[in-house]
């Protein structure tokens, strides 16, 4: 199972276009460090951490209300020894309906147990996902600080 890639997956009682409009603003659930437009097709931008984490992602799939997969074209990580890891990852954001609520799974295709990153990224996105998307979804406010 060393290659298996990080996933984790919310439900919620709001529509699919309601959960796919949340993730194209991940300013309000991620970082508001992010430069550029992660809500356009084709659309380079970056997100940072301070210096801890510096990325260039690029939108390179948006199936309106069903689909974003963004693409990591750089990445690095302050104190990593690997600075290669997530680059060429894709990250994708799969939504769908399950009875009345909508299931959002988000996988980071790539980011498998092996990488030196893996245990960090695996509780970052898993804060990110299940607590501020999740609220942001729910409520209408991300909660960028839940990790503070």
């Amino acid at each position: 199972m060393t290659n298996k890639s990080f996933t984790t997956a919310i439900l919620v009682d709001q529509s699919p276009a309601e959960v796919f409009n949340a993730i194209n603003k991940p300013q309000e659930w991620w970082s508001n460090s992010i430069k550029g437009n992660p809500e356009k097709l084709n659309e380079e931008w970056n997100y940072n951490f301070g210096d801890n984490h510096i990325t260039k992602l690029k939108t390179i799939e948006l199936i309106p209300n069903q689909k974003v997969v963004w693409l990591v074209e750089e990445n690095h990580f302050k104190n990593a020894s690997d600075q290669s890891e997530w680059v060429g990852n894709r990250i994708t954001f799969d939504i769908s309906k399950q009875g009345n609520k909508t299931e959002l799974v988000f996988t980071q295709i790539g980011l498998v147990p092996t990488y030196n990153c893996y245990k960090s990224c695996e509780w970052a996105w898993t804060g990110f996902i299940e607590k501020s998307l999740q609220s942001l979804i729910t409520t209408g406010n991300g909660q960028l600080t839940w990790f503070q």
